[in-house]
Parts: structure tokens; C-alpha cells; sequence
């Protein structure tokens, strides 16, 4: 396998890494304090196609593959994650729609996503069902030709800003097979009994709007079923497949960024009569970092690689997002240990970084869960 990146790709990076640059520093404080986002820079990144380019020419899409999504990924987070993940966050559940969806469905929702009228989310967890989504109890019942869809979902991205909800349901409760109970159905935002409240207080990515979503009554045409019912479950497995993928390029992009700020304030802070990064103990925390960044995107380009060629290997998914997260998490707190006081402020970009890394080990599956996966994938 060849990972060197195609001249169309180190182009993609290289315009990527230059809007980030360009927008996202002067505002990213201001967002992380405030918890908002400003959706013209959204706008922005929709004229110049970045948002959406997995999804297909047809829809308005660069059609390129999910790997090309993640060096998007990876570029954002390296200059600010909460911008990075309010921008890129966008599109999250067109990968499921693209997968799954009706022709009549993709040719509404897709191309408003790529060309900035709408934003999609997906609604999966539930107050009582996280890592364990055959625990989710929000239920939808055919009445006549509608679904008429009843409960409540948690840490819904997009929630309060979204123009279409994905939400996954039970469509057969009464199924023997757990895995078969469930069913996603597309939900216009603006249809009646669909409310979002936006959840403050996060400890990071405060830029990309999470929200609490209450369904009461709210009906939508059977038409709007995705994929097949009963087959939800499965689908879910196979969109993971994927936006962890995303993950993992996240979390690369923020250890990028944990070493760049290290590298550039121990060069420049001195201690003892010398500059910090001359002390050995520095250069070694500088090299493992760098050692496990590499390792890291390796594991996420081939995982990408395999899914964009349609062989997409679970376990390697799992892998690569368990172990981008842990060495975000870990470059994110040796930065600010090589920072010292300076890295317990917001002044500094690293303290804002530690925040942000953590949700890498949760969201789309925690780190426990994804060792599970591998784990199985073994013992087979």
C-alpha cells in the first residue's frame, strides 16, 4: 500500500490549511467562550467545497472519497477543533443517506448540504442509551401513511441548527432480535413536535452546536424511512465504518497542534539559563509525540484507503480511533505541561486544546468500546 498523497490531495490540504488558517485563529477564542459559531465562515468553506466532497458529482459533491473528507479533517483541527467540527460537522449523517437513501431523498438533502442551505445531524443517543444504542427507546409507529415518532435523544450535533435530523428509532419493538428492532428516519427540524435545546457548559469543541432533542408527536411520510426497516442497527455499524474515520483525522490534527505549540514555546521560553527544548528530558517528550502522530495517521490512512475501496476492516477502524484519541489526549497534556502556568490559560492555545481532546475518546464510540471491537475481531 501506497500512502504517498496525489498531487490533487497535497492540493487539498494545502487550500484547506490556508482557509483555516485565514478564518479560524482571530475567532476561536471568542467562539470557545462564548459556545456560538459563526455560520458565514461555514458559508465560506461550502463556496470553496470543502463541506461534503465524499458526496457525489451528481449531488453537487466533489466526489471524492471519505479519505479525502479526513485530510480536510485533519487540516481544520490542527489550526482550531471547535471551528474545525462546527464546520466539517456539517454534512454528519450524509454518509448514511449516501449509503442508504432513496434517490428522491439524496436529491433533496445532499445538495443543499454541499452548497450551504442546510445542515444534516443524526440522532442516536438517548438519555439511558449511549455505547449501547439496542437501548434506545424513542419509538416510531405507522399511522396511515405516516411515522408518527415519540422520545428523546442526547448529544444530538447539529441539533439546534440543523435543517434535517436523522433518528434512529424503533420501528419493530417487538422484534426477537434486538439488532433488528430499529429503523432511521429523515426529519425535517421544522416539523411540528420537533424541539432542540442546545446543551451548554461543554468542556470543549464549544464552536459545534450539541443539543438535547425532545419528539413528541411528530409525523413525517413513510417515505421517509432510510434504508430498509429493521435494518438500522446494521446501517449504524456501517456509517460508524466511516465517520470514525473522521475521528481519527480529528484527533491527528489536534496532536499536530499540541506539537507545534510545544515545539515553538520550548524553543523560545528558557529556564535555567537555556531554552527548554535544549534540556533532554523536552526533546524526548518532542519525539514521542511526533512518534505516535506518525503511527497514528498511518492507522487512519489505511483504514481510509480500505474503506474508499471498498474493503472497510472494522477492527482497523476501531483501532485507529481508540489509539488517535489516546495520543491526542496524551499530546494535548504534554503540551501543557511543557507550557507550565502558561499552558493553564486561555491566552494559550494549549489549554484549549486539552479541553478539546478529550471527546475524541467518547463520541462515535468510546475508547473502551473500540478496544471491545478489536478485542472480538481476535478471539474470533
Amino acid at each position: 500500500m501506497d500512502f504517498e498523497l496525489t498531487k490533487e490531495q497535497n492540493d487539498i490540504v494545502k487550500a484547506a490549511r490556508k482557509f483555516a488558517l485565514g478564518e479560524f485563529p482571530e475567532r476561536a477564542m471568542e467562539f470557545d467562550r462564548e459556545e456560538k459559531f459563526d455560520l458565514k465562515i461555514w458559508k465560506k468553506a461550502c463556496d470553496l467545497g470543502f463541506v461534503g466532497v465524499f458526496i457525489d458529482e451528481q449531488y453537487g459533491g466533489a466526489g471524492y472519497g471519505f479519505f479525502e473528507h479526513c485530510l480536510l479533517n485533519e487540516e481544520f483541527w490542527a489550526v482550531d477543533p471547535g471551528i474545525g467540527a462546527a464546520i466539517l460537522s456539517t454534512t454528519f449523517g450524509a454518509e448514511l443517506l449516501a449509503m442508504y437513501g432513496t434517490d428522491d431523498q439524496k436529491n433533496l438533502v445532499l445538495p443543499q448540504l454541499v452548497e450551504g442551505e442546510a445542515i444534516m445531524g443524526t440522532a442516536i443517543t438517548e438519555p439511558d442509551a449511549g455505547c449501547d444504542v439496542t437501548g434506545a427507546v424513542t419509538i416510531a409507529v405507522k399511522e396511515g401513511g405516516e411515522w408518527v415518532i415519540n422520545g428523546s435523544k442526547m448529544f444530538a450535533t447539529n441539533g439546534t441548527v440543523a435543517k434535517y435530523m436523522q433518528i434512529f428509532c424503533q420501528t419493530d419493538p417487538e422484534n426477537e432480535s434486538r439488532h433488528r428492532r430499529y429503523s432511521f428516519i429523515l426529519v425535517p427540524t421544522e416539523t411540528p413536535g420537533f424541539k432542540a435545546t442546545k446543551i451548554r457548559g461543554k468542556m470543549g469543541i464549544r464552536a459545534s452546536d450539541t443539543a438535547e432533542i425532545a419528539l413528541k408527536d411528530v409525523r413525517v411520510p413513510l417515505e421517509n424511512l432510510i434504508g430498509k426497516e429493521g435494518e438500522g442497527f446494521y446501517e449504524l455499524m456501517e456509517f460508524f465504518n466511516r465517520t470514525r474515520l473522521h475521528i481519527c483525522a480529528q484527533a491527528v490534527g489536534l496532536a499536530r497542534a499540541a506539537l507545534e505549540d510545544s515545539v515553538r514555546h520550548t524553543k523560545g521560553r528558557r529556564q535555567f539559563g537555556q531554552a527548554i527544548a535544549d534540556f533532554q528530558v523536552t526533546q524526548f517528550k518532542l519525539a514521542e509525540m511526533a512518534t505516535r502522530i506518525r503511527a497514528a495517521r498511518n492507522l487512519y490512512y489505511e483504514a481510509a484507503w480500505r474503506s474508499d475501496r471498498g474493503k472497510p476492516d472494522h477492527a482497523l477502524v476501531a483501532m485507529a480511533k481508540w489509539f488517535s484519541a489516546k495520543v491526542a489526549v496524551e499530546c494535548a497534556d504534554e503540551a501543557v505541561q511543557m507550557h507550565g502556568g502558561y499552558g493553564y490559560i486561555d491566552e494559550y492555545r494549549v489549554q484549549r486544546l486539552y479541553r478539546d481532546a478529550k471527546i475524541l475518546e467518547i463520541y462515535e464510540g468510546t475508547k473502551e468500546i473500540e478496544k471491545t471491537i478489536v478485542a472480538r475481531s481476535l478471539l474470533k
